[in-house]
């Protein structure tokens, strides 16, 4: 069988990883799709109690839309904000179940590694001919599958980061996990007893920390504390009536309100070195200091990517960022405080060993923001690409609200001196769902 006739292996069945199956099945291509998860879209089951802050137009992929509108599918009415449940039961579930798609996808089959068949990353002969072999562990146990190219969506979900603010769990961290929760439990929800009327510390600025803060505040008898590393809440709670995504910017307004209640008590300047276990409670360690003791943590701090399945593979990843090092320059977040990523696809996606793809969540490493359109033009510009149609590949077709952060009302403030450059068409910084860090 020759390299052209193998699969494309697609790593994830989340929306990245579906609309790159229906991208390829468009161009006649034959995708398999691995999902480690019980259902496509599992890691979005997780978080889904959550309203997006991006309407229906930005979260579904048009030639996914095309494969659903032949089976009579009607798509969601374009400016309402779904939760994660609806995106998975109007969209991603339907698209799963489509017969193309199923019998492609192969569910609770967890990709363990990749690597070139006959050769680990240090062997050069040969290398650029042979083909991919990924081994996945799944119900039948665990199998070899060699590919024509390897598409990794399989995001970050999974891998949050740490509390400690040294990029490793902070002293006591381990020990306290029984009253720790990272990313975004249902506090309204399935959680609700764990944070009512207890005290519970909220550790990161971004929108996962804001869903928690604001779900927090209307439990009966809760105290409820917020820890952030900067002092700049304008930055922070990002652009108001002036962001381009209304739900999003809405977030950080009702937050801000919330502090001026004084319904949050907030704490700045935090690096986290200790969490203390006491029979007060939860004793967190900033600078040598402690802060008041608490029940419940939850740590909202973003997530990082798990490079080590592609660890024989030869990639070019950026050291700081975790993403590829031609997509890092334009999302590296201490230099694009605000978004400022104009869009890209195969080139930047590209890596040594040629026909390996991290795409979607994952691709952005560390950086925390993300907007799952995005994610679809990712995959639209490398399915190309696999084709051969480099027109296509390289055309940009994708153009992203602005996020407003940079309005004139911040631009006293040092951070923004790089934010406040002229837009480009792709300027805004937007996480997948509204609590996406």
């Amino acid at each position: 069988m020759s390299q052209s006739d193998l699969p494309i292996v697609i790593i994830g069945a989340g929306p990245v990883g579906l609309a790159a199956a229906a991208h390829a099945l468009a161009r006649g291509m034959n995708p398999l799709i691995f999902e480690a998860g019980g259902q496509a879209g599992e890691s979005i089951s997780q978080w889904g109690h959550v309203s997006m802050f991006s309407p229906w137009e930005y979260n579904v992929d048009k030639e996914a839309a095309k494969l659903l509108a032949a089976t009579g599918w009607q798509a969601p009415d374009s400016d309402t904000y779904p939760t994660g449940r609806e995106l998975l039961d109007h969209y991603l579930l339907p698209l799963a179940e489509l017969p193309v798609i199923k019998e492609r996808l192969h569910l609770n089959s967890r990709v363990t590694a990749v690597t070139k068949v006959g050769a680990d990353v240090q062997k050069t002969k040969g290398r650029e001919s042979a083909a991919f072999l990924v081994r996945v562990k799944g119900p039948k146990g665990e199998q070899d599958i060699q590919a024509r190219a390897v598409i990794d969506a399989s995001g970050t979900y999974e891998t949050p980061n740490w509390m400690g603010a040294s990029g490793i769990p902070a002293l006591g961290e381990l020990n306290a996990k029984a009253h720790i929760a990272y990313g975004l439990p249902d506090v309204s929800g399935s959680a609700r007893d764990r944070y009512l009327g207890r005290r519970v510390l909220v550790v990161g600025g971004g929108h996962s920390a804001f869903n928690a803060l604001q779900d927090l505040v209307q439990l009966p008898g809760t105290q409820v504390s917020w820890a952030i590393r900067g002092h700049s809440l304008d930055k922070i709670l990002g652009g108001g009536a002036n962001d381009k995504l209304a739900e999003r910017g809405s977030l950080g307004l009702r937050i801000r309100a919330l502090l001026e209640q004084g319904k949050i008590s907030l704490h700045q300047d935090i690096s986290i070195s200790q969490v203390d276990t006491t029979e007060q409670g939860l004793v967190v360690h900033s600078h040598g200091q402690p802060l008041p003791e608490v029940d419940e943590i939850i740590v909202a701090t973003g997530f990082r990517p798990n490079l080590q399945l592609l660890g024989e593979l030869r990639l070019a990843i950026d050291p700081a960022t975790q993403s590829s090092v031609q997509l890092a320059p334009l999302i590296d977040p201490n230099e694009h405080s605000c978004g400022t990523v104009r869009p890209h696809g195969i080139d930047e996606l590209s890596h040594p060993d040629a026909g390996i793809f991290i795409v979607g969540m994952k691709s952005y490493g560390r950086a925390p923001t993300f907007l799952m359109i995005t994610g679809y033009e990712q995959v639209r510009s490398v399915i190309a690409g696999l084709a051969g149609d480099w027109d296509a590949a390289r055309r940009v077709e994708l153009e992203l609200p602005e996020t407003g952060v940079c309005s004139l009302q911040f631009e006293t403030q040092e951070e923004t001196s790089s934010c406040c450059a002229p837009m480009t068409p792709a300027q805004a910084s937007c996480c997948t769902p509204a609590s996406r860090t």
